[in-house]
């Protein structure tokens, strides 16, 4: 992708920049291209109630990813939305931060369906997501 988050994010208005959730949440992409998008999220202020990573927040995270990837795809001249998310959470994460790795499993014409992996620091599975999202040229291209 020849634009990085920070030039695609530079060209926001500044009252839409400060309510992304991507800065909530302290999501920081690492890689983005066609082929795999990293990103890392810390535990710390993403916990639910039990001092866990809240599942919402894994949610996020591979939503993120997923959106990112199919965006990089339709780049420049396409538009997407999520039509599904689907995650199974497969352990806890306590604290430190997590990584998710998305990789695509088809990119259509129409649709792109995309595989999101979020792992700990010991490297260890902690949530599992599939992203699908309807593809489409940008109205008036």
């Amino acid at each position: 992708m020849k634009e990085s988050l920070a030039e695609l994010m530079a060209g926001l208005p500044e009252e839409v920049l400060a309510e992304q959730l991507i800065h909530r949440l302290g999501i920081e992409v690492q890689e983005w291209t066609r082929e795999r998008v990293v990103a890392t999220m810390p535990v710390a202020g993403n916990r639910q109630p039990y001092g866990l990573l809240h599942g919402g927040a894994s949610a996020a995270l591979a939503e993120t990813l997923g959106s990112l990837a199919a965006g990089a795809y339709v780049a420049p001249d396409g538009m997407l939305v999520g039509l599904e998310l689907n995650c199974t959470h497969h352990r806890a994460a306590r604290d430190g931060l997590v990584t998710g790795v998305c990789e695509p499993l088809h990119q259509g014409s129409q649709v792109g369906t995309y595989q999101v992996t979020i792992r700990d620091e010991q490297d260890r599975l902690v949530c599992t997501a599939r992203l699908t999202c309807l593809l489409r040229k940008r109205p008036g291209r």
